[in-house]
């Protein structure tokens, strides 16, 4: 151990006594480890571990998920949000049973070479299944040791990402690499918390610089917030014929891959003359849901829904697709259009 070692020596029993009881962590199956990081960077556990069970049970291999549709993925990760990653997911599988003949690399450099794999899922499954000396850097490790050791270094700066990976680096316990990471990101998830953390029940809480100095809501340190931009969606529910119209979104765009109404984006929230004008000649709305806000996480979304009526005898775009009702919760929509539909649903009954 290094000479740090009184933080692992600390952490560690806690860890053991204390660990919620989740099924990734009664394995050390690299596939299982895999999926539990890339969902549990999107959502929190109670909700991440619905998506993990669903994704085990129709998934149950590595080369069962990269024989998937993609669409199937994307409905299977509906609600999580940030697609890409979904598609990064059956990227990095497909990889894994080309390359690697359906088994996970067993070094750093060669798993972060898998689509969408960062250093810290590397490092994660690096050190839980393969037992490797590999630190694990992820939100909860930057709160924990920045309140721990005093470090109000801005951990989005790139003197802040390597003063903590090296710390971590030092720190680690490597006899046991895989717990010590998972009892430090663990401590960050239910003690070491945000907001109003659980000193008392910290086993770091005798050393913890932060706790001396009555500093634990300064830290960790960011430098800036991304400004947001707001963005206006104008869309189009058109049932013809028993039948809604939807498209695929595709482009480098949010949601590219997944299903929506038509949709007309404008520079501000439009009325109703505006958006006739927009649509053209002989069109009818029939309905309005008010802007709905829906906030991303680098842009603010607000959503207008027209229930619209096309001309008589006018044809289709050639990217929408007739669907009916029965067989919308088939197609993998944003949240947004999730909310909508469930909405629509309700009033109707």
């Amino acid at each position: 151990m290094s000479t740090a070692s009184w933080f692992s020596r600390a952490l560690l029993p806690w860890y053991r006594e204390n660990r919620r009881d989740l099924p990734w962590r009664r394995t050390t199956d690299p596939y299982r480890i895999w999926l539990s990081e890339v969902i549990l960077q999107q959502t929190r556990v109670d909700q991440g571990l619905a998506y993990w069970k669903r994704c085990v049970k129709h998934y149950p291999r590595v080369r069962d998920l990269a024989a998937a549709p993609e669409d199937e993925v994307l409905k299977l990760w509906q609600g999580l949000g940030y697609y890409r990653r979904a598609r990064n997911l059956l990227a990095a599988a497909k990889q894994v049973v080309d390359e690697h003949d359906g088994k996970f690399p067993q070094d750093h450099k060669a798993l972060m070479r898998l689509k969408g794999v960062g250093d810290y899922t590397a490092s994660a499954i690096a050190s839980i299944c393969f037992g490797l000396p590999e630190p694990v850097v992820d939100g909860n490790v930057y709160r924990v040791l920045s309140r721990a050791f005093g470090i109000a270094t801005p951990i989005d700066s790139t003197a802040g990402r390597k003063e903590f990976r090296t710390l971590a680096a030092t720190l680690l316990d490597r006899e046991e690499p895989g717990d010590h990471n998972q009892a430090v990101m663990e401590l960050g998830a239910t003690v070491c918390t945000p907001r109003s953390p659980r000193c008392g029940e910290c086993p770091l809480a005798r050393k913890c610089i932060a706790r001396a100095t009555d500093r634990a809501g300064e830290l960790p340190v960011k430098q800036g917030r991304t400004t947001l931009r707001t963005r206006y969606f104008n869309y189009l529910h058109i049932v013809v014929a028993g039948r809604t119209y939807l498209r695929k979104r595709t482009g480098k765009d949010i949601w590219q891959g997944l299903y929506e109404f038509p949709l007309i984006e404008s520079k501000k929230v439009l009325s109703e003359p505006a958006l006739l004008r927009a649509v053209g000649m002989g069109w009818k709305v029939q309905g309005r849901q008010r802007p709905v806000k829906h906030v991303l996480s680098h842009q603010v979304i607000m959503a207008t829904f027209w229930q619209v009526l096309p001309p008589a005898g006018s044809k289709a775009e050639k990217d929408w697709v007739a669907v009916k009702p029965a067989a919308l919760h088939a197609y993998a929509v944003p949240r947004l259009i999730e909310w909508y539909v469930e909405n629509s649903s309700a009033k109707a009954r």
